[in-house]
């Protein structure tokens, strides 16, 4: 029971992710603005790409705890760095 609400909470995150991505790629596309496309760039790594390694990559290739962990923190990473970027200096 708690394995398919965390799978529900997961697949949720990452379609709503999905979605804001979207929305700040057509800001992007709309007003060619780099900040937007850093923010799409940010919300995918962050929502969006560690659902896919849990459970899309990680049955597909049998990686351990310990590489999906890896994966997904470096994600995390890469987003917050690319969702840094949007901010004016």
């Amino acid at each position: 029971m708690l394995e398919s609400i965390t799978a529900l909470a997961s697949a949720l995150t990452a379609v709503v992710g999905l979605f804001v991505a979207h929305l700040a790629y057509r800001g992007y596309r709309r007003n060619d603005s780099p900040t937007m496309r850093a923010l799409a760039i940010g919300i995918v790594c962050i929502a969006v790409i560690p659902y896919l390694i849990l459970y899309l990559f990680d049955p597909v290739l049998g990686l351990t705890d310990a590489q999906s962990l890896l994966a997904i923190t470096l994600f995390h990473t890469a987003g917050l760095l690319a969702i840094y970027r949007t901010f004016d200096r």
